[in-house]
């Protein structure tokens, strides 16, 4: 594009760009922004005009950033970040603005949640995002500024913390482990078809090929509550089977593996004060409940 056809870029459409860069396609973009279609497709183009640079491609699996969009997003993610803290005001000492982390669905509603809502209370001037999610989200294109996974990042300009290791074992209903004890096969509560490609879902399918799933379901928060409810017995994280006084463990063997739970962000983000607060409570939260997460 000729630089005579370039505009001041507008903060509208900056906007859009980070979302649909966070989301990947125009229909999520859409529902994150409460727009339609066409005006995500209308302000993408009108900021490349601006730029002089196309930043997205469409492919058949959503949209992806190309060089230029790369570039242009760290600028505008904080853009984003700075009008967030500017709606704020200046009232709130301390750090400013949104933080969204990422973590698997049971340990944020299990764990998480009501740990780190209480330690964000002593920091008005932020705002904290939990999304749950099983896949492994994007911290590149800004899909979240925290991940918490399971297993060490081997690639990515990104700084990694190790928080726990993260002991699983098998949690039943005191039925159940009676049953057990007297020779029964166990009937297990599992993960469903879409998420039969996480670690604990093969693991269970390669040692337990042919018992029974008497109930499945996508998330380990879900299968705590199935097997507290009597439809047999789940492969949990300790810190999820702990916090259910109806479920105990379960005496089956071969006993599960463990795996260490690590704290991921960017490494450009290292000196951003309002990811490096939530990041360093997020580790404080952790280590102060250690031996929830412990192997037994």
């Amino acid at each position: 594009m000729a630089d005579r056809n370039r505009t001041a870029p507008d903060w509208e459409d900056i906007r859009v760009f980070v979302a649909l860069a966070r989301h990947g396609s125009l229909s999520a973009a859409a529902r994150a922004l409460a727009v339609n279609h066409a005006t995500i497709a209308r302000r993408l183009a009108a900021l490349e005009a601006a730029l002089g640079e196309k930043l997205a491609e469409r492919r058949p699996d959503g949209y992806v950033l190309t060089p230029a969009g790369q570039r242009s997003l760290a600028a505008a993610s904080e853009m984003e970040a700075a009008a967030a803290a500017l709606s704020r005001g200046g009232a709130a000492a301390g750090p400013k603005g949104l933080v969204r982390i990422n973590a698997t669905p049971g340990l944020a509603q299990g764990f998480l949640v009501p740990r780190l809502a209480a330690a964000a209370a002593r920091h008005p001037g932020l705002d904290i995002e939990v999304a749950t999610d099983l896949r492994v989200v994007s911290l590149e294109r800004r899909e979240a500024d925290i991940a918490l996974r399971l297993g060490r990042p081997q690639d990515g300009d990104v700084l990694a913390r190790r928080l726990v290791v993260l002991g699983f074992g098998f949690y039943a209903t005191s039925a159940w482990r009676h049953r057990i004890a007297q020779g029964a096969a166990p009937v297990f509560v599992g993960f469903d078809e879409a998420s039969a490609h996480i670690p604990e879902a093969l693991w269970l399918a390669q040692h337990f090929p042919r018992a029974r799933r008497a109930f499945r379901a996508g998330n380990q928060a879900a299968h705590a509550a199935a097997a507290a409810a009597g439809a047999g017995i789940a492969l949990l994280p300790h810190v999820t089977g702990r916090a259910d006084r109806r479920l105990g463990l379960c005496p089956i063997e071969p006993a599960p593996p463990s795996r260490e739970l690590w704290l991921i962000t960017r490494r450009q983000d290292g000196r951003d004060p309002a990811i490096r607060t939530v990041s360093d409570l997020l580790t404080t939260i952790f280590c102060d409940s250690a031996a929830l997460f412990a192997p037994a």
